[in-house]
């Protein structure tokens, strides 16, 4: 259940990070807190030299974020635009596979823009038609611009794919009149382990380069609302599996304690001809140890086995539970977690409960006195 739930969370992340925020990214400070074009910041500068030299990231891309109103004849909906480099977001994310209809631009392609497919919906426009987007730019002028639709994705974000507009870098910075200027530059690192690594080393390339205007920030501080779901989760994963632990700790005690009980007699002998109580201490214990040991051992052979085939093998969910996962931006799927680490953590909790389970059954066999123990009944 801890590998399911687990492996669960981390294939989401993984898959949200890779999908389009980067696993971490270089933005302004106080960007994230509020953001706006006036929190933007030089680019290429010395930023670009700087990055390409850095060997913990396997690859960026330099990314415009404003807000904008779309407009198709008579019909108009709020957008998020997003000005970006295809070629250098392949390196970096994978949004651009999720084309739904048309295909997606290239770089360089100032004229053409593609579209969350729900907002080409809301729009009742198609691929091929002309529209017109109107921004504030960083100047604060109106600015507008006539695009051509050459497709829509679908990112399986409700949000996203409802309000989305991808546009070329180059045409983003004149709509907004940002020239020379980014919001944000996205990276991308080769797993989730070697985030904290990454970013302490292009940290300290920034403030080697006198950069200190602008910050690095992982993904769990770009979207906290990921972070805050899963930590909120794992609350309820752990209540339930501390309950799971409770019954296992009753249990391990009632079949120890029943084992000492009826080998009271066996133990009065013992001592009557000699045999120190201590030694008898030790014989529960090693006994509890023993039995602990074999049956640890087998049930974390066997849920690990069944971990590993459900991370190759993943549970796809239909009907009402792939509509509720995909509500949330969730891939209708549940994985396991093949993290040997977590086996030999809940390995470790459930052996370190037996051993404390067996403290009263062997406090009694210490307090046993030799007549009493060969009268038990």
């Amino acid at each position: 259940q801890k590998g399911m739930t687990t492996g669960t969370w981390e294939y989401n992340i993984k898959n949200t990070v890779e999908l389009f925020s980067g696993y971490l990214q270089i933005q302004r400070i106080g960007y994230q807190a509020n953001p706006s074009l006036n929190k933007s910041f030089a680019y290429p500068g010395a930023i670009e030299p700087l990055l390409k030299k850095e060997t913990a990231i396997n690859g960026f891309a330099p990314r415009i974020i404003a807000d904008g109103l779309v407009s198709h004849k008579d019909n108009s909906s709020g957008a998020a635009i997003f000005g970006i480099d295809p070629a250098a977001e392949r390196s970096i994310s994978r949004f651009q596979q999720r084309v739904h209809e048309g295909k997606f631009f290239e770089s360089g392609s100032r004229n053409d823009i593609v579209m969350g497919y729900k907002l080409l919906e809301n729009l009742k426009a198609h691929v091929g038609d002309t529209l017109v987007l109107l921004a504030q730019g960083y100047d604060g002028v109106m600015g507008n611009l006539k695009f051509r639709i050459c497709g829509s994705v679908k990112l399986g974000i409700p949000e996203f794919d409802a309000t989305s507009v991808f546009m070329d870098l180059g045409a983003a910075q004149e709509l907004l009149a940002m020239e020379g200027r980014v919001n944000v530059v996205a990276l991308s690192v080769a797993d989730m382990g070697t985030i904290g690594k990454a970013r302490k080393a292009i940290d300290q390339s920034l403030k080697q380069a006198n950069l200190t205007n602008v910050t690095v920030l992982p993904w769990d501080e770009v979207i906290p609302e990921l972070k805050e779901a899963r930590e909120f989760d794992s609350i309820g994963d752990w209540f339930f599996f501390g309950i799971l632990v409770l019954i296992a700790a009753f249990g391990i005690l009632n079949t120890v304690l029943m084992s000492t009980t009826e080998r009271f007699r066996e133990f009065g002998i013992s001592l009557a001809i000699g045999m120190p109580a201590k030694d008898l201490v030790i014989l529960v214990f090693l006994e509890t140890i023993f039995i602990a040991f074999i049956g640890i051992a087998l049930g974390s052979f066997i849920g690990y086995m069944l971990n590993i085939y459900f991370a190759l093998h993943p549970i796809l969910l239909s009907g009402d539970f792939s509509k509720m996962y995909e509500e949330y931006g969730f891939l209708p799927q549940i994985v396991a977690s093949d993290s040997i680490a977590l086996a030999l953590n809940i390995s470790g909790i459930i052996f370190l409960i037996s051993c404390v389970a067996c403290l009263y059954p062997a406090y009694r066999v210490a307090k046993l006195e030799p007549l009493k123990g060969i009268r038990y009944t």
